[in-house]
């Protein structure tokens, strides 16, 4: 069976990490995008990431330019305008596409494995989020609008597994 530590993504510049690192926590996913309605979500992140982190989640961002061209920056670009504007400490990884031929697999996984509203498979915009349990199987996916902070509740069941 595949799972989240099957994967290996891109760092900010574009070095390989394995997701293998994250095993045995509770992972929340996020593609992002820093000019969007839904950038101020980068706030409930990074309050859940602060408040969880040492009781075991992960909180990871992706962030894409496919929606909008809503994330038109370079990595570093990125890093320090969520870093100055929110606060960001959790890790970002480098830009992705997350629809169409060029998915990265960690999100093509994602999508098949916890399919949209009427089973679709695609992304339908930024801050799209997905809670992956701690043995590496994906619990739930949540759409754009839902805050970070209405996540809690599954957050602390998945932990008190």
């Amino acid at each position: 069976m595949t799972t989240l530590y099957d994967f290996q993504v891109a760092l900010p510049d574009h070095t390989p990490a394995a997701l293998e690192a994250y095993r045995g926590k509770v992972v929340l996913i996020a593609n992002t995008a820093s000019k969007c309605g839904f950038t101020p979500q980068y706030h409930g992140l990074e309050n859940i990431h602060r408040q969880f982190a040492d009781k075991g989640l992960a909180v990871l961002g992706f962030p894409c330019n496919q929606f909008g061209s809503q994330e038109p920056g370079s990595a570093a670009e990125i890093s320090a305008f969520c870093e100055k504007n929110y606060g960001v400490s959790f890790p970002l990884f480098a830009k992705i596409n997350v629809n169409g031929d060029q998915a990265d697999p960690l999100f093509r996984f994602l999508k098949t494995e916890a399919p949209g509203l009427l089973g679709s498979k695609a992304i339908k915009w930024n801050f799209t989020k997905f809670l992956i349990r701690k043995d590496g199987t994906v619990f739930k996916r949540y759409a754009p609008q839902t805050k970070p902070e209405e996540m809690i509740s599954d957050i602390e069941a998945l932990l008190a597994e």
